[in-house]
């Protein structure tokens, strides 16, 4: 059986998945309006996350992955473009190695998944040990701006009175469910590097400059993994493009659907 998924809908038209990255796309994200003019947004949260069931089987990323390829075959038509933020990055990266039917356009915005740099080399600022406030400055290119009633990493540094019981609740879920998927290995599968060769639609793999937690440089040795793969960064922008400069980040995607209809 399926698990019962919250989603987030805006728009209509062609279908654009949103696959979100530690925490499910919030109503207020400023991007979301924008990219609604260019088809319909379809942002699922992950089981688990905000208020998606977690069923008792799930554990890994490739129950995501599977769970995601479900999620593609039940948008109408064939015409899907995929969006991945972050760790959802690395969750549409393993959907598109699958190449599923309807999939017609890639977009990675700072995605982890992969492993670039030797044993010894720390590709990833680790996620769960690092401290909120650290997160937070790598995470951000200007934490002062963080739009209201969003949360990305560092989310911890950034509770205050404003925040209700409920939202500090669903984050602290998010957080379980995060370390559930992807602690060890740390935010990533040693098994996609090589595999993602396979992935055959246009491919948009954005980065934000400011990026502290994967840097542009891991962004673009990702990008080099995949065939025809563009790669793009975001000025004034770090992890979280699609928040600091929606404008921008909606911008580079449209550009690419347009270039691909």
């Amino acid at each position: 059986m399926k698990p019962e998924l919250e989603i987030l809908r805006r728009g209509s038209g062609r279908p654009i998945l949103v696959v979100h990255g530690v925490n499910p796309v919030s109503p207020r994200a400023p991007f979301l309006d924008r990219l609604a003019e260019h088809g319909a947004v379809v942002a699922p949260s992950h089981p688990g996350f905000g208020a998606s069931a977690m069923p008792p089987d799930f554990e890994t990323i490739y129950d995501l992955v599977n769970l995601y390829q479900d999620v593609i075959d039940d948008l109408p038509g064939d015409d899907v473009t995929m969006i991945g933020l972050g760790f959802g990055g690395w969750i549409a990266a393993e959907v598109a190695v699958t190449r599923p039917s309807k999939l017609r356009r890639l977009v990675l915005a700072d995605p982890v998944g992969i492993k670039i740099g030797g044993r010894e080399d720390r590709d990833i600022v680790h996620f769960f040990n690092t401290r909120p406030d650290e997160l937070t400055r790598r995470a951000w290119h200007d934490p002062s701006r963080i739009p209201e009633g969003c949360y990305g990493l560092g989310w911890q540094s950034t509770i205050d009175d404003r925040m209700t019981d409920a939202e500090m609740v669903s984050l602290a879920r998010n957080w379980d469910s995060l370390c559930l998927y992807s602690w060890t290995p740390h935010m990533y599968n040693p098994r996609l590097k090589p595999w993602l060769r396979r992935i055959d639609v246009p491919t948009l793999v954005l980065w934000g400059e400011s990026d502290g937690i994967v840097t542009p440089d891991y962004g673009r040795a990702y990008a080099g993994l995949i065939p025809g793969a563009r790669f793009e960064t975001i000025a004034q922008a770090g992890h979280h493009p699609e928040l600091e400069q929606p404008g921008a980040f909606v911008d580079r995607v449209a550009r690419l659907m347009e270039a691909y209809r």
